[in-house]
């Protein structure tokens, strides 16, 4: 990834991958270090963020170097500036820029027009450095990738699709249970397919939650109604009645199935109150792993990363 662009989780294949994820846990093992000291990293944000800016802030730090975080008033992307006019300025000051934004254009025009790598921190289509630090979660907990179902339960929104991208390109089949009208994008469920048929995985999606979890590893959920849809909200709630998470659902995963959310979470929406606390849940390690993921990310994109080192099997 030296030099490259994150945009999206097709950027990466397989092997990219695995590295990241053998270097996520050599650096979360050895803690700090100075390796990027004299790299600077611009964080774009239109969005407020709790994890995503604290992770990339504090994994910057960690590796020795520096981050400049710049907020919609300070920028105004689009508005008070173009997007290729911020993208040339930022090229002459920093050496890599993580943009959080509503839309994946803009994310796009930004790398069309930046000389430094450009990665995407969120935006409505996908959420790649969210899918990257889940993996490397599930890695921890099962000791594997491969073979392993993965369930989403809730919104095919931009977390479902670069999870499923993810875990097709890891080997895990993926199954997502959405109502009618908030499923995956067709185009990126045709590509995230043609991966698993490569890995020997299977996506499956269904409009039944029961057939999603059934005999699942991992089962994940995220909001109903994400940041920019709080007017759909009430229409939200009732599409999704019947799509929580709680005991009883999660009893028809394995009995040692792991459950997931990228957070913040609407606790006794999308999951039942208490859940998130159980013994099952690695939300907060998750939450942590953002950190450590990026850390390699950040590593291999600027500094590239230190061989040899043992790759996940």
């Amino acid at each position: 990834m030296k030099g490259k662009d994150l945009l999206s989780i097709v950027d990466l294949n397989s092997e990219d991958i695995s590295l990241l994820i053998s270097r996520a846990v050599e650096l979360k093992a050895e803690g700090w270090a100075h390796s990027l000291s004299e790299k600077v990293l611009a964080l774009v944000f239109e969005k407020p963020s709790l994890r995503t800016r604290v992770s990339f802030e504090v994994a910057m730090r960690q590796l020795g170097g520096h981050t400049i975080h710049l907020s919609p008033a300070e920028v105004g992307l689009g508005k008070r500036e173009s997007v290729p006019d911020v993208a040339r300025v930022l090229s002459r000051y920093v050496d890599a820029i993580a943009v959080r934004t509503f839309s994946h254009e803009t994310l796009e025009v930004l790398a069309q027009y930046a000389d430094v790598p450009v990665i995407n921190a969120l935006s409505d289509l996908e959420h790649p450095c969210q899918a990257l630090a889940d993996l490397l979660t599930i890695y921890e907990r099962k000791g594997e990738l491969e073979g392993l179902t993965l369930a989403y339960v809730g919104d095919g929104n931009n977390v479902a699709h670069s999870l499923m991208l993810a875990s097709a390109l890891a080997g895990i089949s993926f199954r997502i249970a959405s109502p009618a009208g908030y499923q995956v994008r067709d185009d990126l469920l045709r590509l995230a397919r043609g991966y698993a048929m490569e890995r020997g995985a299977e996506i499956l999606c269904t409009e039944d939650p029961r057939q999603a979890v059934h005999g699942a590893d991992v089962v994940y959920t995220d909001v109903w109604t994400s940041m920019g849809q709080e007017s759909e909200s009430e229409k939200r709630r009732r599409a999704f009645a019947g799509y929580q998470i709680n005991d009883e659902l999660l009893s028809l995963a394995e009995e040692d199935a792991i459950l997931m959310h990228p957070l913040p979470a609407h606790r006794g929406e999308e999951v039942a109150e208490g859940v998130l606390d159980s013994p099952q849940s690695v939300v907060f390690d998750q939450a942590e792993n953002r950190m450590h993921l990026q850390k390699a990310l950040l590593a291999d994109m600027l500094g590239g990363l230190e061989m040899p080192f043992m790759k996940y099997e």
